[in-house]
């Protein structure tokens, strides 16, 4: 004898509606109480964050050393990373109002995400170009750096914009130098340039070129002597690949807007600010980042500062030093899996209950007339 079961010849618009309002409202509850969910390699975004800090502390002291005095009116934070207007080793103009939003120790953080975006892990070697214009972010790059446990090849380039590392008695390999000694960091340039224009501090004095000069010198550097930008960029490459050894060079991290690491203000322009995960389209225009970029190496261009500021979520010109842990580079908003489980299985149940069992036709079944279109049909 054959079974006999009853099915409705059609779902009832009232059941419908019923199992869309319970799904919808569990995705909306889903939605809306998400809770804080730690970033990955967290404590390596705080770690890199306090090193800044403790740097930016260092620093300081070696202003203070130096006898050289802070201005609070152009450094709110008194971080002693803000330098002056001008200086006999200035090499071109700058906004202090980038510097300014410069020191944040949370940059180290946001440095820290855009390698892990790179693919770069512990162990790795990476290659860094970095100039005296953003000192601030320099040390939040080697804390990057550090925190992750990975090798560098630093070259850097000695003359400043105006408010960055411009003071001929703490350039920037001081600076470099006094950080290593100190044990914050474990990197040194492999070698420094004299920076500004066409890498050769071009139409700065003659007293300004000897005080580059002994700024390289008193840091224990190997000066970058270079003819012309084809021989500054082609010897720049020689260093980074003969200091990384057998190593592959994992990613090339770019600071502020060196002439021959950005390829002139044309090639600053030409790489989006943060992580560039393949050559951009544009002009032609040969530089480190561009040669990095072409053989499939992640170029990280800290460049524009507010504008990668605004994109993390950093207050622009800050009057005291931002507080670390705190912001979206750290924790965000995430899904509980937990109610995400309970939600999907809710929903299958109903729709199990609903379809195959026939709960809404037991549950509306005095609502209708028994010989309704929608009444049950008898199958054998």
């Amino acid at each position: 004898m054959k079974k006999m079961y009853w099915r409705p010849q059609r779902m009832s618009l009232r059941v419908l509606i019923l199992l869309a309002a319970v799904i919808a409202g569990g995705l909306v509850a889903l939605e809306t109480f998400r809770p804080l969910t730690k970033q990955p390699f967290y404590s390596e975004r705080i770690r890199a964050a306090r090193l800044t800090r403790k740097a930016f502390e260092v620093i300081r002291e070696a202003r203070t050393t130096r006898r050289i005095k802070l201005n609070p009116k152009i450094d709110p934070t008194r971080s002693g990373m803000i330098g002056k207007l001008i200086s006999d080793t200035t090499t071109n103009t700058g906004h202090l109002a980038a510097k300014q939003t410069s020191v944040n120790p949370n940059f180290a953080a946001a440095i820290v995400e855009m390698l892990i975006n790179a693919k770069v892990r512990k162990g790795d070697t990476v290659a860094v170009g970095v100039s005296g214009s953003f000192p601030a972010l320099n040390i939040a790059t080697y804390a990057a750096l550090h925190a992750m446990g990975l090798k560098a090849v630093v070259i850097s380039s000695v003359g400043a914009s105006q408010f960055g590392a411009n003071h001929p008695k703490l350039l920037w390999p001081d600076m470099e130098k006094a950080l290593f000694d100190r044990g914050i960091f474990p990197y040194r340039s492999a070698a420094a340039s004299l920076g500004g224009i066409d890498d050769r501090a071009v139409g700065l004095s003659e007293r300004g070129h000897r005080l580059l000069q002994a700024g390289i010198s008193r840091s224990g550097l190997t000066e970058l002597a270079v003819e012309n930008y084809d021989d500054g960029l082609k010897k720049r490459m020689q260093i980074y690949r003969e200091k990384a050894g057998d190593a592959e060079i994992r990613a090339y991290i770019n600071v502020g807007g060196g002439t021959i690491s950005v390829g002139t203000h044309v090639g600053k322009d030409l790489f989006k600010p943060g992580l560039n995960l393949r050559m951009p389209r544009g002009k032609n225009i040969d530089s480190v980042m561009t040669r990095f970029a072409k053989v499939g190496v992640p170029v990280i261009h800290i460049s524009k500062v507010s504008a990668l500021a605004e994109r993390y979520k950093f207050p622009p010109t800050p009057r005291t030093l931002p507080e670390i842990g705190q912001g979206a580079i750290y924790i965000r908003p995430g899904y509980s899996r937990l109610w995400a489980a309970a939600l999907l299985a809710l929903s299958l149940g109903l729709l199990v209950a609903f379809l195959r069992l026939d709960l809404g036709q037991r549950l509306f079944a005095a609502t209708k007339s028994s010989s309704g279109s929608d009444s049950p049909q008898q199958m054998v």
